[in-house]
């Protein structure tokens, strides 16, 4: 996709961080502006020689160095000195090094966007580093009620969580959740009966357990993307001195988050799955994992091999752990076997970060070759079982045709790729 703004290719700029495999920023940025932008995992004890010697014109910070960085600055921005850390840093033509706060503007816009109220609203904060306090810092200067603040050994903690039940508004700040710990959960959000909003900061998974909950439980809820992308731009207008264009977060929002989602596709066996698969991964320049062949490569034993001699219920399992894993990637095409759809414990692994989508067949197209759940019960029996639970999985029902390439292209019709 092309840059949004140009004329910027000699400036060199980057971000650094400790472990920085889940980061969005380098695609970010090359959207934004035509600079370069580099990657830069450093250990605690490199971090204040790369801030004074980086051959980097400007670079952001993201966990753990936000407040690291501080000693080695030469000028504080305001709102960096308010919220007492920095998340972008410009080293001036004299040297001089400048540090900003631009997760302030970020946030300040991930809550405009969200369309949450927080005037007023009784607030839990989880949370107590460098991103908590950028979020105290707008939600007080947005006028929110009363403001808590949970940490482990904070005198609001996880075991006297239970006083501030009544929550309004609730805002995850830590990384639990985040790539690639995915599935853990900071709380039990069924117990803020209150609750009426769910921000969490992480953005990779695109829905945290955190916010999978809170969309079962019908609570308004946002992920950490448009935050990163506004902080982006501010960070952009540092870097450069220059303005973004209008509307800039919002497209780049949803460039990035249609990118990094992955296409998931359910259906009978012998649908064309992965057939269809490889089309659309080819299609969009994508990679292709088919969950029969990822089950292999991982327990050393085929499917098909492991219903017949283990049963259907531990090749669920086994399934399972597979599915487990593909979920957690990000912008991959994911084949599914037929059956996983039977165990509910496989929904939240595919649509954390994936688009369900429901490859429905004529039953009497249906292979049988290599499936023994197809060989040993009818079509139409199995269908009649699982028809159920493919409609409960699925985003999108599209129909395959006998011309694989125009189901490929139907699919890319409904997921507004074309």
């Amino acid at each position: 996709m092309e840059t949004m703004q140009k004329g910027f290719s000699s400036l060199r700029c980057g971000l650094i961080g400790e472990h920085l495999g889940h980061s969005f920023s380098a695609p970010i940025h090359a959207l934004l502006a035509d600079y370069s932008y580099e990657i830069c995992e450093l250990a605690p004890h490199e971090v204040g020689d790369f801030v004074k010697n980086s051959r980097l014109d400007a670079f952001n910070v993201t966990i753990p160095y936000k407040e690291t960085v501080l000693p080695y600055l030469d000028t504080i921005s305001p709102e960096a000195k308010r919220i007492g850390s920095v998340n972008t840093v410009v080293r001036r033509a004299n040297g001089q090094i400048d540090g900003y706060n631009t997760d302030y503007f970020g946030f300040d816009a991930m809550l405009t966007a969200s369309g949450i109220p927080v005037q007023g609203k009784k607030t839990v904060v989880l949370g107590t580093g460098g991103a908590s306090k950028t979020v105290q810092t707008v939600l007080s200067d947005r006028g929110v009620g009363e403001l808590v603040v949970v940490g482990r050994t904070s005198e609001n903690n996880y075991e006297n969580l239970y006083l501030h039940y009544d929550a309004d508004l609730i805002v995850n700040t830590t990384p639990v959740g985040m790539y690639p710990k995915n599935g853990q959960t900071p709380i039990d959000l069924s117990h803020f009966r209150n609750c009426k909003g769910v921000l969490d900061l992480i953005y990779n998974p695109a829905k945290t357990a955190l916010l999978l909950k809170a969309e079962e439980l019908g609570i308004s809820a946002m992920n950490g993307l448009y935050m990163l992308v506004a902080q982006a731009v501010k960070a952009f207008e540092f870097f450069t001195g220059e303005s973004a264009k209008a509307g800039v977060i919002e497209t780049i929002t949803k460039r990035i988050a249609s990118r990094t989602r992955n296409i998931i596709l359910i259906g009978m066996p012998g649908c064309g799955k992965s057939t269809v698969g490889k089309i659309l991964a080819e299609q969009l320049d994508r990679s292709f994992l088919d969950a029969d062949e990822e089950f292999f490569a991982m327990h050393g034993i085929t499917p098909a091999d492991a219903i017949k001699t283990l049963g259907e219920d531990c090749f669920r399992e086994m399934e399972h752990e597979v599915l487990y894993e593909l979920g957690k990637k990000s912008g991959t095409v994911i084949a599914t076997g037929g059956g996983a759809v039977t165990r509910s414990f496989n929904y939240e692994p595919l649509h954390q970060n994936g688009t369900i989508i429901y490859l429905r067949r004529d039953l009497s197209k249906l292979s049988k070759k290599d499936r023994p759940l197809s060989q040993s019960t009818s079509p139409e029996e199995l269908y009649n079982k699982r028809k159920v639970f493919y409609e409960a999985f699925a985003d999108l029902t599209i129909d395959s045709t006998e011309i694989p390439e125009q189901t490929a292209a139907r699919m890319l019709a409904a997921l507004e790729m074309v």
